[in-house]
């Protein structure tokens, strides 16, 4: 049982000391509580290391070996190179015959047939493999005897066995849909089709040699655009030798003028990195001119410094901080910030897909006003609540953050939020859920070329698969100074 003092002051001393440590005490518990009620939000459930990490740690740095060897010219067979199992005879073929022409092209003989040569090619039509049969009739001149026979036609994978439509579902499959190349073989196992994951990892890397070129020209196109989205999440990599994990990052840049009635394509660009220094945003960015949407990241400010770069402040992050308080305690304040929000992403809609020149008009008309009260406002707040709590670091967030809105308030171009480089990022937190990290550097920067072709692919709304098989059958002949031509945007107009 707690003895008083006998002195009247004391006991109010006592009393004012007990009150103040109920209220830190309180304030704890409410920091404790909105820090739960975050991660229980935003978690996608619990991990589990039931995938195999050497599996993944071996596909990685297989692709990347293979992405980085593809540039090199490739070597005649020597003899004793291991044979290919033939493939699966259940398999449905088509046949495709290449004949030289009708007569000797040299002395326009008559020909006569005294062979042939077979190439098999292992293919993949969605919901199905087949086996497509390049026959090459021989043909000797009666006349010159000399031997004519169609040539072969070009392939992504010199004297490989996959098809385009088979690279493109393993692309597909592996950067889009999330799953590991060694589950991709227990799959096609399943459908009587013999395919290692080293093979796989093979294909993949050879693939993003091959497509390289593409996905540094939608680079060039996204960073040529007047204003850009930009956003980068966390990748854990495997670090060798230790079998743990570090922290590295993927950075998102888009471009979209969909939303001011623009003519560009939209398109999404990535880098990898081994951490977040701000010295990478600043490599990626060195060739772009206007305005940034970001999240407030420290290392964006390197780049804003000389005026090159306007940054513009995201809308969406300052409303989820007063979401989260709201969600975690039910605030009056919180939710008043919300609905005032609201009413700034009410008049955005009504302008969507309009003319810069109206967005603008609209928004100093109407959004400026709010914008200003909802200022006012939330000083007038901060002023009556404890300065440790976590409304009062949304409110303080949110009036930092809202100073880098103006830009958005004059040009009709810029967006309230920078939610299109946040779904352009989405599927990576997904698929980690399937693969947990990447299994090196190298396989992370071959993920960082694979991805600007399926998100931009998705933005121009055309099927990933269908235009990589288109891609990966004609980019082994088409000219470099055309490639534009090859553009997912361009496959869109088709």
């Amino acid at each position: 049982m707690t003895s008083f003092p006998a002195d009247l002051d004391e006991c109010h001393t006592l009393l004012a000391d007990k009150d103040a440590e109920i209220r830190s005490q309180a304030l704890l518990i409410e920091k404790l509580k909105h820090q739960l009620a975050g991660h229980n939000r935003y978690r996608f459930g619990a991990s589990s290391e039931g995938l195999d990490q050497l599996q993944l740690a071996l596909e990685d740095e297989e692709t990347a070996t293979a992405q980085e060897h593809a540039k090199e010219p490739t070597p005649p067979r020597e003899k004793g190179w291991p044979k290919r199992r033939p493939l699966p005879e259940h398999l449905p073929r088509d046949e495709e015959v290449l004949m030289p022409g009708e007569r000797c092209a040299a002395c326009s003989g008559a020909l006569s047939k005294f062979g042939e040569d077979v190439t098999e090619e292992l293919e993949y039509v969605p919901g199905r493999f087949r086996v497509r049969r390049i026959i090459r009739p021989k043909f000797s001149c009666r006349r010159c005897e000399r031997v004519l026979q169609a040539p072969m036609p070009s392939r992504p994978i010199e004297r490989g066995r996959p098809g385009p439509g088979l690279l493109a579902h393993v692309l597909v499959s592996k950067y889009a849909d999330h799953l590991p190349l060694y589950r991709q073989s227990q799959i096609y196992g399943r459908e009587g089709v013999d395919l290692d994951r080293s093979t796989l990892a093979d294909w993949v890397g050879r693939s993003a040699a091959l497509l390289e070129p593409l996905a540094d020209l939608i680079g060039r196109h996204v960073m040529a655009g007047p204003a850009l989205f930009a956003d980068d999440t966390p990748v854990s990599v495997l670090a060798p030798g230790n079998g743990k994990t570090k922290t590295a990052r993927l950075w998102a840049y888009v471009r979209d003028e969909r939303p001011w009635a623009g003519d560009a394509a939209p398109a999404a660009f990535y880098r990898f990195t081994p951490d977040r220094k701000a010295r990478w945003p600043a490599e990626h960015l060195r060739s772009f001119k206007g305005f940034m949407h970001a999240d407030g990241y420290a290392g964006f400010e390197g780049v804003c410094r000389d005026g090159r770069i306007t940054e513009v402040a995201c809308m969406a992050h300052i409303r989820r901080k007063f979401f989260d308080v709201h969600a975690s305690q039910g605030s009056a304040i919180a939710a008043e910030a919300l609905e005032r929000i609201a009413q700034l992403y009410a008049i955005e809609e009504a302008v969507r897909g309009k003319p810069p020149d109206i967005r603008a008009a609209k928004r100093q008309a109407e959004a400026a006003p709010i914008l200003d009260d909802l200022r006012h406002w939330l000083e007038a707040q901060l002023s009556k609540i404890s300065g440790k709590t976590p409304l009062a670091a949304a409110i303080r967030y949110a009036l930092t953050r809202m100073k880098r809105l103006t830009p958005w308030l004059e040009h009709g171009i810029l967006e309230l939020d920078n939610n299109t480089a946040e779904r352009s990022i989405r599927g990576v937190p997904v698929g980690r859920k399937n693969w947990l990290f990447a299994g090196s550097e190298p396989g992370g920067r071959s993920t960082a070329t694979a991805l600007p072709l399926i998100e931009t692919a998705k933005l121009n709304r055309i099927d990933p698969q269908a235009w990589l098989t288109d891609v990966l059958a004609r980019i082994a002949d088409h000219k470099i100074t055309r490639l534009d031509e090859l553009a997912p945007w361009r496959y869109a107009q088709i």
